[in-house]
């Protein structure tokens, strides 16, 4: 049905582009009635043939005809080519003509919007950075975590009070801290964090902070107060932003998901000591925050937790299953590396996929310390027994159904052979998993984004898709109308930038309110959006998606235009809206 209406609305398209087109650019409103007669009319007439004026819009000056032109400006005084010069012409009310635009567009664009021409993004789609032939991929590698792994936002909150009642027992905070309860949805993946000065932002692709979403501790800073925090400017210099792993001298980037709850405990610890005027430092906060949140994982209670409660904290194991059979069934060898410990990987992947897991893959390594294991050559293969217990042995050879520790790429890739693009590699963290495959090694990457369930839902409604029409129409009829200088006429674009940053605020809150979408500031990609197209040629809500594709799909990345190309092709209005070939077929695992 959707795809009907889009259909419907691509035969429609040019008529509306144009229309949209000339009131962008200030020409003459079309008729009062809306209709295309005039048009169809003007197309049958022959070149000589006179044309009708069209009737004039309320507040407008009528066109004026060749007759009436002459000299302006004394006898000297060259007529232009079609410009009307008349000192009787009656004057335009600048006011009244720029709200008939603004009317007439707004008309124009609910015209755009027919019902039933929302929801044609579909969660399960792959998207491309760059082309990827399935067919030419022999190899696919997994992390373990928020990959292979779905886990509930249940272990969120378990991660947050752990962590909170470390920061009280074992670094002797305040106790009054622990009135701080988890708060679900605040914080995103992708933000950076101002380690000197307890900031808590999102930043786009240019470095600029997006105002409106810097927070201290739970509450908002304002826009003025943030411009003088930073010198006069919401720009952060490249050296302070990051490093290649998302840290720099100053900032910290939070990069995964299971950093949520970091920025969580952060923003709730900086809030508690504000609100009692207790003097403290932000860097050493933000010290002992980490090794609080890394006292969670390094003292396995994480593990913990999940291995005693498996149907709890894991998501949609079946489907792992699934992708994991189909891939073996077709031939394509698989290899597993991972950060996290061997008995909490069996523990999840037996009841993920059953006891026999590891005979889907061709080698597993546990405990990997990547991202050391992707970019050094010092730690050496060490092979566990059935027990989890190291051996001694020297490695010269990955075997299947064996358990490694350690290791580095390096040796990975001479004892396998499997290099370049033949190979594909999936992972939530875009530097600890990605960045050094792509960039250094040419292995073709899979970034697994769980948000992009959530936002596609948003981006699919109609309060969105009406508020973000409208907001990109009213942006060019700004653009165009602010050769307009005369006192009313400033007004009203006073009044249009004032509704502007109100739809800027309802599409930001639709993704969540503090920060909003995890990709886009106002207008821009976000950091986290602009790393993830360098680091990833594919991206996608989980590694289910790929049940949706034939493993010889291509996937090719559509021609974003550029700011001076325009969209002219079908793909820029359909995106993952025509049905995946394969979504029947996975609908009985769900």
């Amino acid at each position: 049905m959707a795809c009907k209406n889009l259909s419907s609305l691509w035969h429609r398209r040019p008529l509306m582009s144009a229309k949209l087109q000339a009131f962008a650019y200030g020409s003459a409103a079309s008729n009062s009635s809306g209709s295309d007669e005039t048009s169809t009319k003007c197309c049958k007439k022959s070149a000589g043939t006179p044309v009708p004026s069209p009737a004039p819009v309320a507040g407008t000056t009528p066109p004026a005809s060749p007759t009436q032109r002459h000299q302006l400006g004394g006898k000297d005084s060259v007529p232009v080519p079609g410009r009307s010069y008349s000192s009787a012409a009656p004057k335009v009310d600048s006011k009244v003509f720029l709200w008939a635009r603004y009317n007439e567009m707004k008309r124009l664009v609910h015209d755009l919007l027919p019902p039933g021409v929302c929801n044609l993004l579909n969660p399960s789609t792959i998207y491309a950075n760059n082309e990827v032939n399935l067919h030419e991929v022999d190899i696919y590698g997994f992390d373990y975590d928020y990959t292979l792994a779905l886990y509930s936002n249940a272990l969120h909150s378990m991660i947050y009070d752990t962590a909170r009642d470390f920061l009280i027992e074992s670094f002797k905070y305040p106790k009054g801290l622990r009135e701080y309860d988890y708060v679900p949805n605040f914080a995103a993946r992708g933000l950076h964090y101002d380690i000197q000065k307890g900031l808590l932002m999102k930043i786009d692709a240019f470095h600029y902070i997006q105002l409106g979403t810097v927070y201290r501790g739970l509450k908002p800073v304002p826009d003025d107060e943030v411009i003088e925090l930073y010198g006069g400017t919401h720009h952060i210099p490249l050296h302070q932003v990051s490093g290649f792993y998302g840290k720099g001298p100053k900032m910290k980037q939070f990069m995964d998901i299971f950093s949520i709850p970091e920025m969580t405990l952060l923003a709730s610890a900086n809030d508690f000591f504000i609100s009692n005027n207790i003097d403290y430092d932000p860097v050493h906060l933000y010290k002992d925050v980490s090794d609080a949140i890394g006292n969670v994982h390094i003292k396995g209670y994480m593990y913990k937790w999940i291995m005693q409660d498996l149907e709890k904290y894991i998501l949609r194991g079946d489907e792992t299953y699934a992708v994991l059979q189909r891939l073996v069934s077709q031939g394509k060898k698989l290899f597993l590396i991972t950060n996290s410990p061997f008995s909490f990987v069996d523990k999840g992947m037996t009841y993920m996929v059953g006891k026999e897991w590891r005979e889907f893959f061709d080698v597993v390594i546990v405990q990997a310390d990547k991202p050391h294991f992707f970019n050094d050559c010092v730690k050496p293969f060490r092979r566990l027994d059935s027990n989890g217990d190291l051996q001694w042995d020297k490695i010269s050879s990955l075997e299947k159904g064996q358990i490694y520790k350690q290791g580095n790429l390096v040796d990975f890739l001479r004892l396998t052979g499997w290099r370049g693009s033949k190979v594909l590699y999936f992972g939530d963290h875009l530097y600890s998993d990605l960045a050094d495959l792509m960039l250094r090694h040419g292995w073709r990457t899979g970034a697994i984004v769980p948000e992009l369930e959530v936002e596609t839902k948003v981006v699919n409604t109609e309060q969105y898709a009406q508020s973000l029409t409208w907001l990109q129409a009213l942006t060019g009829l700004l653009e165009r109308m602010q050769v307009h200088r005369d006192v009313e006429s400033q007004k009203v674009l006073q009044d249009w930038l004032k509704e502007r940053e109100e739809l800027r605020a309802v599409t930001k809150n639709l993704f969540n309110p503090q920060f909003g979408s995890i990709f886009r500031t106002c207008h821009n990609p976000t950091y986290f959006s602009r790393r993830l197209c360098r680091f990833s040629d594919l991206y996608m809500a989980s590694i289910s998606c790929l049940l949706n594709y034939d493993l010889r799909y291509t996937f090719y990345p559509r021609r974003t235009p550029l700011q001076h190309e325009a969209p002219l092709w079908m793909d820029q209005l359909c995106t993952g809206c025509m049905k995946t070939p394969f979504l029947e077929e996975m609908a009985h695992i769900r």
